[in-house]
């Protein structure tokens, strides 16, 4: 029964995966220079709101199959406290802090309306983080990167995000280029 818990937790972690590479690419791309003309494309927009109605579900059964696997030896305080495995504790926090943060990013999101936008802009940016931790998860305890397609999915995912990040970084930190 183990393999079958195993294989699910594969499955949806790889989900989970996809699917936020997809919600922060779709946030952060139409918000630089070179996709501008994005940033009003009602498909765009849907695509940023309704992917993490995917993460959510998919991190979910990830995190509950590890629980149920015998062999993982994951237990219910480590899913929400860092680093406290008896074995791979960093790519194991790395991926419950990506877990921690990206709660936190939803649950301000809800709570859109009743913060200052700044606020609810600043707390929306900590999904960045929450992507670099899972990221970094996955390429210390993913098994599936083996596989030269995701691997190379995954790269150019995080390339992407990286490259369309550091560029929005650009633009806030020099507000005069942004006027002339």
């Amino acid at each position: 029964m183990d393999l079958v818990f195993w294989e699910i937790a594969r499955a949806s972690g790889l989900a989970a995966y996809a699917a936020l590479c997809i919600s922060v690419l779709s946030g952060v791309a139409p918000r630089t220079q070179a996709l501008s003309f994005l940033a009003h494309n009602r498909a765009v927009r849907a695509l940023h709101d309704w992917t993490p109605w995917i993460v959510i579900p998919a991190a979910l059964t990830h995190i509950v199959a590890l629980v149920l696997d015998a062999t993982a030896r994951i237990g219910v305080l480590d899913v929400f406290v860092p680093f406290l495995t008896s074995y791979g504790q960093l790519a194991i926090g790395l991926g419950t802090i990506s877990v921690d943060l990206l709660i936190i990013v939803l649950i301000t999101t809800w709570m859109r309306r009743r913060l200052s936008n700044n606020a609810w802009q600043w707390w929306h940016r900590v999904s960045y983080l929450g992507f670099v931790t899972m990221f970094l998860h996955s390429m210390l305890s993913g098994t599936d990167l083996t596989s030269p397609v995701i691997a190379a999915l995954s790269w150019a995912s995080a390339i992407g995000i990286g490259y369309y990040a550091l560029e929005r970084l650009g633009k806030a930190l020099n507000p005069a280029r942004i006027r002339a």
